[in-house]
C-alpha cells in the first residue's frame, strides 16, 4: 500500500486508443505472430505552469510518452498483459508523470467478447 498522497491538483492528460502491435499471450500462436494491442493512457501531471506559459518545456509531451511505449511494445514479448502494463506504467512515470493509469487489451483475444485487458494505476512509490 502507497503511502505518497496523490498531486494537490490532479491534471490529466490522455493518450486514446493507441494500437500497436506486438507480442503478449501464453498460447504458442500468440508467441509466434504479432497481434494488435490497443493501449489508453491517463497521466496525471500539474499542467499549471504550461497553462500559464504556453512554452512547451513544461509540459509532459505525450508524443515522447508514445513513442516511448510504442518503442517498448514492439520489441517486448511479455507472457502477460499485467507485466505489459505495469512496463508502460513504468515507462510513463520515468518520463515525468506524477501516477499514471494504464489499461491495455487484446481486441479479439476471446471469441465472444470484443476485447480483454487489464486496467492499473501507479505511482512512483510503487516501483521503490
Amino acid at each position: 500500500m502507497s503511502t505518497q498522497p496523490p498531486p494537490p491538483y490532479p491534471d490529466r492528460l490522455w493518450v486514446k486508443d493507441l494500437l500497436v502491435r506486438g507480442i503478449v499471450g501464453l498460447n504458442d500462436w500468440e508467441r509466434e505472430k504479432r497481434q494488435d494491442i490497443l493501449i489508453n493512457l491517463c497521466l496525471f501531471t500539474d499542467i499549471r505552469q504550461a497553462g500559464r506559459s504556453d512554452d512547451a518545456g513544461d509540459i509532459l509531451n505525450y508524443r515522447t510518452v508514445t513513442k516511448a511505449v510504442i518503442g517498448h511494445v514492439e520489441k517486448s514479448p511479455y507472457f502477460l498483459v499485467e507485466k505489459l502494463a505495469t512496463e508502460i506504467a513504468r515507462i510513463c512515470l520515468d518520463l515525468g508523470a506524477d501516477r499514471v493509469r494504464v489499461r491495455v487489451e487484446k481486441p479479439g483475444a476471446l471469441r465472444f467478447a470484443s476485447s480483454v485487458g487489464v486496467e492499473i494505476e501507479r505511482q512512483p512509490s510503487d516501483f521503490a
